[in-house]
């Protein structure tokens, strides 16, 4: 990816792009990163591609060879004309140019490509928004089928942590509720113009064709997921029974507990996500009891 590199920083340089801090650029450049992001998403020529993040384009030029359409979102306007003239041999290629946090994924991108049954994201995530990225597609009312996501290694250990690790939390069930998660690679900063503080991994993320778990509703479990892990230090009866919108009384909390042959001073990284969605249950249960 030698040639591409050059070209990479020739057009840079043409454009005179610098890299900008508070967007989180970094740019790939190394070529065995880049085709293992691609060979990860399992791209075929029938494939809509969502790349979040195109930056100099370094990773949409082969997306574009090996799927049918590829939609790039990209928040720098000044980036726009570098990726216009980079990917101007490209007739399957669409540029948005918005934050995509301000993108309507449905409106915007699925309804005017409908001829597609489903769709794949490839991203390399500005560490400031990678949560928040994730979880605007997960909870899509038409999340993608795979996902190829590049973020920091932080928050990766943290999405692939399992119960009774220190990195498990609200985001290790939460993810885990939508989709099965692996390990593509890990990455250095070197891989990157310019380098990043931080270590990077590409996460591979595939839409559960049923749910692992079912529960009553799922904003209780997620409100219950993050209240217990909203003090990690706290048992889970006194991070429920502290929360003002369960309105739900420790002792009753205990009770839950006991009934599924828990400790009452469990704390929640201990609990795997089927036992929270025993607990959401419970609580549902619970209160409508009181409403009745």
């Amino acid at each position: 990816m030698r040639n591409n590199e050059d070209n990479m920083f020739h057009l840079m340089s043409k454009y005179q792009i610098k890299t900008v801090q508070s967007l989180g650029q970094n740019f790939l450049k190394d070529k065995n990163t880049a085709m293992k992001i691609i060979d990860a998403a399992d791209l075929t020529q029938e494939d809509l591609v969502i790349e979040v993040g195109m930056g100099a384009g370094s990773l949409s030029k082969i997306i574009a060879s090996k799927c049918r359409k590829l939609v790039g979102i990209e928040i720098d306007k000044k980036l726009i004309p570098l990726l216009k003239d980079y990917l101007n041999d490209c007739d399957n290629v669409e540029i948005i140019h918005e934050d995509v946090l301000k993108v309507d994924i449905i409106k915007d991108i699925l309804e005017k490509n409908r001829e597609f049954k489903s769709y794949k994201v490839i991203a390399n995530l500005p560490y400031y928004i990678t949560t928040a990225v994730i979880m605007k597609f997960l909870q899509c009312s038409e999340p993608p089928a795979l996902s190829v996501l590049m973020m920091q290694r932080e928050v990766a250990d943290r999405i692939l942590a399992g119960p009774g690790t220190k990195t498990y939390g609200g985001l290790s069930v939460i993810v885990n509720y939508y989709c099965d998660t692996v390990r593509v690679a890990n990455v250095s900063p070197d891989c990157f113009v310019p380098k990043p503080d931080v270590n990077s991994t590409v996460l591979k993320f595939i839409k559960n064709s049923s749910q692992k778990v079912q529960v009553k509703d799922k904003e209780l479990f997620f409100k219950i997921v993050k209240a217990s892990f909203a003090q990690r230090r706290k048992k889970v009866t006194n991070s429920l029974a502290n929360t003002l919108y369960l309105d739900i009384t420790r002792e009753d909390v205990e009770a839950i507990l006991v009934d599924m042959g828990l400790d009452v001073q469990v704390r929640a990284e201990r609990l795997s996500i089927e036992q929270f969605a025993q607990i959401a249950d419970s609580i549902y249960h619970k209160l409508g009891q009181e409403k009745n």
